[in-house]
């Protein structure tokens, strides 16, 4: 019964209107904590030194993102003497990640950060470590049926209203504040994508009064949004401009603003890329890119876990700032997002 009233919760949160968000919240409708107030003082770290605890890091994918959020949460390990000894790429598969799980758990952690690949699955892949004693911290999702504070310590994630909001914000000054846009959000059941991209929306109906969203397409295949956007373009062939969910589909859409010609239409997406980038910083279509703070995300996490491992409280829902990057800040956004340089192609321009 509890399964099925926390996946009804997560349901009804994710298909609310755009209009009744208005902050960040949990996939179980947590209210957020900002991650600057999940802080080990020095008494804290001192407590921990010398103990030999040891964390893991299994992750769902490499890349750019998870890298930086490693980083972020080995560093803040590292000053309370806290050995990483197994980090894992599931390469998106739950059965990987299950393996993953019993793998670690054979070298016996402490703490364990992940992002839960899927929440029913998920919830038997993390049960013995549950039943371990590890304290688990959960990066931007939580298995069906577990509870804050018994199973697992707490959420971490992206301020995700913030992100649509700055993503809606970068794109009405790109245009004028007036205009014409399209909508182009992920159409699938998952809380994270859902909130960014309705904030967009929310804020676009309730701030930009001159700016009008004419056209709306869903997809789930990034590989398809260019065939989404070129059908966009046909019906709505003057768009000031276009919100993709995320940088892989805004590539796609810069592909058929290419092959149309199209120099006007401004773009806003989330997530650094180095495509996308690169098109921002040589004036294209590409307006502005809305990213979180990765590092900051992992820094979070090993705090939370090393919060939990001293019998401290730690709230259930943790968010990190999410930060504009325009071509005029492109060096330092990178940097403040993933703790590591610019492409070289994009710093060249």
């Amino acid at each position: 019964m509890q399964t099925k009233t926390i996946l009804a919760a997560l349901l009804a949160a994710t298909l609310m209107t755009p209009a009744a968000f208005a902050q960040t919240i949990g996939p179980n409708g947590e209210e957020a904590t900002p991650s600057t107030e999940v802080t080990l003082s020095d008494a804290d770290i001192a407590a921990l030194q010398g103990k030999g605890y040891t964390a893991a890091l299994l992750w769902h994918a490499s890349a750019d993102f998870t890298n930086a959020v490693s980083a972020g949460a080995s560093d803040e390990f590292a000053r309370a003497g806290v050995e990483v000894t197994i980090t894992t790429d599931a390469g998106y598969d739950a059965a990987r990640q299950r393996s993953d799980i019993e793998t670690a758990l054979a070298a016996g952690p402490d703490v364990i950060l992940s992002l839960p690949l899927d929440p029913v699955t998920s919830a038997e892949a993390f049960r013995q470590a549950v039943e371990d004693g590890v304290k688990i911290v959960f990066l931007s999702n939580v298995p069906a049926g577990y509870v804050h504070g018994t199973d697992y310590v707490a959420i971490v994630t992206d301020d995700l209203f913030q992100m649509g909001k700055q993503a809606a914000d970068v794109l009405a000054e790109a245009i004028g504040g007036e205009g014409q846009v399209g909508w182009i959000f992920h159409d699938a059941t998952y809380y994270v994508t859902n909130q960014r991209d309705n904030a967009f929306k929310t804020t676009i109906e309730n701030d930009y009064p001159g700016i009008e969203i004419v056209a709306e397409q869903g997809i789930t295949d990034p590989a398809r949004a260019e065939e989404v956007a070129n059908a966009m373009l046909l019906q709505n062939p003057d768009l000031d401009g276009i919100y993709v969910t995320w940088a892989e589909p805004a590539d796609g859409v810069l592909a058929a603003l290419r092959s149309a010609g199209n120099t006007e239409t401004k773009i806003v997406t989330l997530d650094l890329s180095e495509p996308v980038a690169l098109d921002m910083v040589r004036g294209g279509n590409v307006a502005g890119i809305v990213a979180d703070e990765a590092y900051e995300l992992g820094r979070a996490m090993a705090a939370a876990g090393l919060k939990a491992l001293l019998g401290q409280d730690v709230p259930a829902f943790v968010v990190a700032p999410a930060l504009t990057v325009t071509a005029d800040n492109v060096a330092e956004g990178w940097q403040q997002s993933l703790h590591r340089d610019a492409p070289a192609s994009v710093l060249a321009q």
